[in-house]
């Protein structure tokens, strides 16, 4: 960045026909810092194929443990990053899954990554009551920490959250956003063992109340760990097969530093394992910085993953546009390389037609 500025103070200098006073201007430091963000792409997610700079990072299914034929097709027709989900299936899987990514690395002649993403505490609903009916403007949807949910009187939706602590933290007026925004209500009252939300907003035609689907809370310190018990169990795996690490929940600097403790317990790799820090809160896009500057310190292959879908869920989807922008751009400038996530190809796969949603 400095070297555009000294060239753009020189170009005014020789505008108005007055000597620059900046001297040593080139070529090769005007273009030091693209030089670098490559460098350090390359070194976190293997070499860009010929034919385009970008990299496609493609999420495993669960079917990709037993069908090393799908893993090669998907890297014949471009997957570069094989991306594992450790919210779900097992060490097995991933074991299988990454094997058969590192086979069709072989098979086509091109380095192909693995990134494991640890699954972090996951907010989510577990059992339901009420999921005969479509949740509607101005119901009522209650929020239980233990037991199971039921109906009432003034209300038949009902759903056990996975993390007790999200309905002892939250507060009267508080927003709560269900499945990645499809619906989004306050909340009216709090209790011992609950929280009701009366529902201000939902996708057209109403939201169905299922198992498994994510709560947002953009109002609430939930002030939980990034690591659970689960993460500790999974780190095993993920040194021993992945090239890349990916960290849910991660929002503040000493979050780094409570993973590097983690980590420093296993034995040394030959190659480094790389961190990719995933924006998903409004506190990790205020401290960026400062997480950048500590992972930095660790000097370990580092990069971003600006996760589109919380991110949106817990600061509007009216700011996702400019606030993706922003971070791309601080990222570029730090020579940080960035994934820009997910189901950015969704569009261009079902209609032909490649996503608008920057």
């Amino acid at each position: 960045m400095l070297p555009t500025l000294d060239a753009v103070s020189a170009a005014l200098s020789g505008l108005q026909g007055v000597a620059s006073h900046l001297d040593g201007l080139s070529e090769s430091k005007f273009f030091a810092g693209e030089r670098s963000l490559r460098a350090a792409t390359e070194d976190l997610f293997g070499p860009a194929r010929s034919s385009r700079r970008g990299r496609i990072m493609v999420t495993m299914p669960s079917e990709a443990a037993d069908r090393p034929d799908f893993v090669l097709d998907l890297a014949k027709r471009g997957m570069d990053i094989a991306r594992i989900n450790c919210a779900h299936d097992d060490e097995k899987a991933w074991t299988m899954i990454s094997g058969h990514v590192r086979a069709a690395s072989e098979i086509i002649g091109h380095k192909l990554t693995v990134l494991m993403d640890i699954a972090g505490p996951k907010i989510r609903t577990e059992a339901v009551a009420g999921e005969k009916r479509k949740l509607q403007v101005g119901d009522r949807l209650r929020l239980v920490a233990q037991g199971k949910p039921r109906p009432t009187e003034d209300g038949e939706f009902a759903a056990t959250v996975s993390v007790a602590e999200i309905v002892t933290r939250v507060a009267v007026g508080h927003r709560v956003r269900y499945d990645d925004g499809k619906l989004e209500g306050v909340v009216e009252e709090t209790g011992p063992n609950e929280a009701v939300i009366r529902v201000t907003h939902t996708k057209t035609g109403g939201v169905k109340l299922k198992p498994e689907k994510g709560l947002n809370l953009p109002d609430t310190a939930l002030g939980l760990s990034p690591l659970t018990t689960k993460d500790y169990s999974d780190l095993a795996t993920v040194m021993t097969h992945a090239d890349m690490l990916g960290y849910s929940f991660v929002s503040h600097a000493d979050d780094i530093d409570l993973l590097e403790d983690a980590l420093a317990k296993f034995p040394a790799r030959l190659q480094p394992l790389g961190l990719i820090a995933k924006i998903e809160q409004p506190q990790a896009v205020t401290n960026l910085p400062e997480l950048i500057v500590r992972a930095r310190c660790r000097n370990r292959p580092f990069g971003v993953m600006i996760a589109r879908g919380d991110l949106a869920a817990e600061i509007g989807f009216e700011r996702v546009a400019e606030m993706q922008e922003e971070l791309l751009w601080l990222c570029e400038a730090a020579a940080v390389p960035t994934i820009w996530a997910t189901q950015v190809l969704e569009d261009l796969v079902k209609t032909g037609l490649p996503s608008r949603e920057r």
